[in-house]
């Protein structure tokens, strides 16, 4: 069926031009939270008295790349937001969020017709809820939140508008190219199998591996009927994460030097004047900063988790600092292929960019 679409989009394409601007929406914030004994939790407290700070930033800039017919009529839009579309994640709702209500509101301004693809940029340590202000975050893990962001961001596609309007490229350059890359798979040092052995083996003298889980399930359970208790419902710092955690380890420390590398495909798609870049990681923001920073296109549109599950691929800090997102059970690449990473995808756009191959 998907051959079919694209086969049918492809003969079905006609004379049109694409726009390119940069907004401003508070959508994504750093959700790791770090503690003065210098340990980061994703979705910690922040209102102990030993919080030190978030460990990351956030980025209130996104992308949209706007297309139109021969006619000047807008048919459609690519919405690159550095946030993952998850207000509804403690929710057993199944939901496109924030990112679903646009799409309604896109159509409602511009169009039954017009069709708008959000895409997620590198956003592994974000969420939309700002944890320094936890008197703020309750209605933005439910359906109010959706409304909220999807609003909020409607707004500022109206303000970039205008221009948008003004600078339709019906000339507009086509080129794609595709690589494969290899990264080096996070390692496990010999210390740390030892240490996640000897961690497992007292847990599992302490309590079984089937009993861990099932008093696991039942502690989430009971913290969702708290009243006006807002998710994440379950404790990563359980018994059961914690075995999990440290399997997790030995099973690294066992395969690694088997299976060194993790490959995938690279896709670098230009369009115009903007460029879009895939990867198949939860890419913590810095690494989309540093990508979009160097690269010489006017937009730079990164898709996270894009063509396979690479899992998290964390900071220095954040493996540094631990925690759900930062661990050898969260993914399989760490900081020092995050920058291979990071300077393959940049050498890769800006070889397309300084092309004129595929120029209509």
């Amino acid at each position: 069926r998907l051959e079919e679409a694209v086969l049918e989009a492809w003969g079905d394409r006609s004379k049109g031009g694409v726009s390119h601007a940069c907004g401003h929406a508070s959508v994504g914030h750093c959700r790791r939270v770090v503690y003065t004994d210098g340990v980061a939790e994703m979705y910690g407290d922040t209102t102990r008295p030993d919080f030190a700070g978030m460990e990351g930033g956030e980025d209130a800039s996104f992308d949209v790349l706007f297309c139109f017919d021969e006619n000047g009529k807008p048919t459609g839009a690519v919405v690159n937001i550095p946030c993952p579309s998850q207000v509804m994640e403690a929710t057993y709702k199944v939901s496109s969020d924030y990112m679903g209500r646009l799409r309604e509101l896109t159509q409602e301004r511009f169009g039954e017709s017009f069709r708008t693809l959000c895409q997620v940029a590198p956003a592994g340590d974000q969420s939309p809820r700002d944890l320094t202000r936890p008197g703020t975050t309750v209605p933005l893990w439910g359906p109010e939140g959706v409304e909220i962001l999807a609003n909020r961001l409607m707004r500022a596609i109206d303000a970039v508008y205008p221009d948008v309007e003004r600078t339709i490229d019906y000339d507009a350059a086509l080129s794609h190219a595709v690589s494969s890359l290899a990264l080096p798979r996070r390692r496990a040092s010999y210390q740390e199998y030892r240490a996640a052995s000897e961690t497992v083996d007292r847990l599992e003298a302490i309590q079984s591996l089937q009993d861990a889980y099932a008093d696991f399930c039942e502690e989430t359970h009971a913290t969702e009927t708290i009243l006006n208790r807002p998710g994440p419902y379950d404790n990563k710092l359980c018994h059961f994460g914690e075995v999990m955690n440290n399997k997790a380890v030995i099973a690294r420390y066992e395969d690694q030097d088997e299976q060194p590398n993790y490959e995938f495909e690279l896709h670098v798609l230009r369009v115009g004047n903007v460029v879009f870049a895939t990867n198949p990681f939860e890419l913590f923001l810095e690494y989309g900063q540093r990508i979009r920073a160097r690269s010489r296109a006017a937009g730079t549109f990164l898709v996270q988790l894009c063509g396979d599950c690479g899992g998290y691929l964390p900071t220095p800090r954040a493996e540094q600092l631990g925690g759900y997102g930062g661990l050898i059970v969260n993914g399989r690449v760490g900081p020092d292929g995050g920058a291979l990473l990071v300077d393959a995808t940049v050498d890769r756009i800006n070889a397309i960019v300084s092309t004129d191959e595929g120029k209509a």
